[in-house]
């Protein structure tokens, strides 16, 4: 069966030589005899992968010896728990930006440990937009400030980093992680889960500053610290291996395609032509202010909604999978992470412009 275009928001579409790759080690990894599933996490040849692994994503993001790169399990919806776990002491402020789904989710848990302080909201706006940094009301004495760069359901993006002084800025990354490059510096941790630009699902990616790492509350459960996962290169327990190989491998074709630049200028042409597409057309269009749209999910609808079923139904049929909007959004949703080939764009365009001739 030959390949589709899939713009499911994740599990995502991975690169094909990625996968090319995993089906080759599949049976016999390096001519070990065994697949790379059952490579022993504490030996030299998964060490290797390991090394490899940090080696590379470092090398992408520019992360200095400043900052621990950890690979853990749960999502980045276990962050959610384990940020203000080892960030803050119980009872302490925390500043949050509200801006989707995935920001109102951080809060709801992070809310459980502190006392929290959503110092922006753009909730009146349906979160199409985010609220100007003038108006954000933060806190002087918060132990971290903590915003979602891209929301994944609505399309929010920003696309600059906010200013916290000496306030550890913390970032949940998971949708918009190696789609261009970042200044690590400016953060004080940085989370991602693997399932849109790092590889599948059950691997989360977490740059924390080393500074900031052993601050965790004396009743944080051993599996829920930084420090035992950065004392122990992040083998406190049995790792999620393959998910750590196949993410390696993605690291690495990263590197051989031209780095996180050469990644950016390609994600700006793809959402670029497809925004250009939908604001160009009175068929469809985007919710979202202009200023704030993300490169990765592109939301958008048409102007009669009793057209959705069958908009879905012959795009499945053309190859275009996984359009079907976010269930709280509704309408349609394009994710256009890095594997997905400007191909793929191209064809999703080629058959907005046939489905709005046939049914306008």
């Amino acid at each position: 069966m030959s390949r589709i275009f899939n713009f499911s928001a994740g599990p995502a579409v991975l690169p094909g030589a990625v996968l090319e790759q995993v089906r080759a080690d599949i049976p016999s990894w390096r001519g070990t005899g065994m697949s790379v599933m059952e490579v022993s996490h504490r030996g030299k040849d998964f060490d290797e992968i390991a090394r490899k692994a940090e080696q590379d994503v470092r090398e992408l993001l520019g992360i200095s010896d400043d900052y621990a790169v950890l690979f853990l399990q749960g999502g980045a919806t276990l962050q959610f728990a384990m940020v203000p776990l080892n960030l803050s002491q119980s009872g302490q402020t925390v500043d949050y930006v509200q801006t989707g789904s995935w920001s109102k989710k951080a809060i709801a848990e992070a809310a459980r440990f502190c006392a929290m302080n959503v110092a922006a909201d753009s909730a009146e706006s349906s979160f199409t937009t985010i609220p100007p940094v003038d108006t954000w009301r933060v806190s002087s004495d918060a132990a971290y400030l903590h915003y979602t760069p891209n929301e994944t359901i609505g399309g929010v993006e920003f696309h600059f980093i906010p200013e916290t002084g000496d306030v550890p800025l913390v970032a949940d990354m998971s949708s918009t992680i190696l789609s261009r490059p970042i200044d690590v510096s400016r953060f004080g941790l940085i989370y991602a889960g693997a399932q849109k630009n790092i590889g599948p699902a059950g691997i989360t990616l977490v740059i924390v500053r080393k500074d900031l790492v052993g601050r965790a509350r004396v009743d944080t459960p051993t599996l829920l610290t930084y420090e035992a996962f950065a004392e122990s290169g992040s083998m406190t327990n049995t790792p999620p291996t393959f998910a750590w190989y196949v993410a390696g491998l993605v690291f690495a074709h990263l590197k051989a395609e031209g780095g996180l630049e050469a990644m950016a200028a390609i994600n700006e042409r793809k959402a670029a032509k497809l925004y250009a597409a939908i604001d160009e057309s009175s068929f469809y269009s985007n919710p979202v202010d202009p200023a704030c749209r993300s490169w990765m999910n592109v939301p958008f609808v048409l102007a009669d909604p009793a057209l959705d079923a069958g908009f879905l139904a012959k795009a499945d049929a053309a190859g275009l999978k996984n359009l079907k909007g976010h269930r709280s959004v509704g309408g349609m949703r394009a994710s256009i992470y890095n594997a997905m080939p400007e191909e793929g764009v191209d064809a999703l365009l080629e058959f907005m412009v046939e489905f709005e001739r046939t049914n306008s």
